[in-house]
């Protein structure tokens, strides 16, 4: 990182990370994916060596597939450095195993944007009995809730919201699949943050006794 002269970053925030050289902010408002991977095209040709921060894992919901693929169209040669997806790390963060011996056997990572105006079938997704963890979900949370509960979910499942998970802003909220939306907006949770429904959720409790989080670090 410390030789690289161009850093590009996803997520606010994240060019703090003392990159020498000058630093660009793709993130920024109007600025979509074509527009970012021409601009690491451009710079890369101009013989900056050009890092690409992301949070999480740049291949889970992070578009960075379609960025590697547009590189390897424009013949940019580029290295990937994998990550640990928020969608599981958040969870050990919160004490909620994502798979537990007895409980399930699978689970899902599903992304929770569009899911007002899209035909995602997420009946599909409650049939399978496995946890879900949803992303970037808040604001379509409630249609979600209900289309899972439509596909047999009942509403007593358990879920959770895990927000600013590893920080000392993380906050972890408990609740059920049919109250879910509304504990989080009467909460005021928002983002960043990760939904998890399943009934791994109910071993946090049992696993909290000798658990020491972000979240209750910061209270201390």
């Amino acid at each position: 990182v410390g030789q690289c002269p161009v850093g590009l970053e996803q997520q606010p925030g994240l060019a703090d990370a003392g990159l020498p050289g000058e630093e660009y902010d793709l993130s920024a408002p109007g600025l979509h994916l074509g527009e970012e991977v021409r601009q690491d095209v451009e710079l890369a040709r101009a013989g900056n060596r050009v890092l690409r921060l992301k949070g999480g894992d740049p291949f889970v919901f992070g578009r960075g597939g379609e960025e590697a693929l547009a590189l390897a169209t424009a013949g940019v040669p580029y290295r990937l450095i994998p990550g640990v997806t928020a969608g599981l790390a958040g969870l050990t963060a919160a004490a909620i195993p994502a798979t537990f011996r007895g409980i399930n056997r699978a689970i899902i990572l599903a992304a929770g944007y569009g899911a007002a105006d899209d035909r995602f079938d997420w009946a599909a997704l409650a049939r399978t009995g496995q946890p879900i963890v949803l992303y970037m979900a808040m604001r379509n949370l409630a249609t979600i809730a209900d289309e899972l509960m439509r596909g047999g979910l009942p509403p007593t499942t358990p879920a959770a919201v895990v927000v600013a998970a590893t920080t000392a802003d993380e906050r972890v909220v408990v609740s059920t699949l049919g109250r879910v939306a509304t504990d989080a907006q009467d909460h005021l949770l928002g983002m960043p943050s990760i939904v998890v429904i399943g009934e791994i959720v109910d071993m946090r409790e049992r696993l909290l006794s000798g658990f020491r989080s972000a979240e209750r670090e910061a209270a201390r």
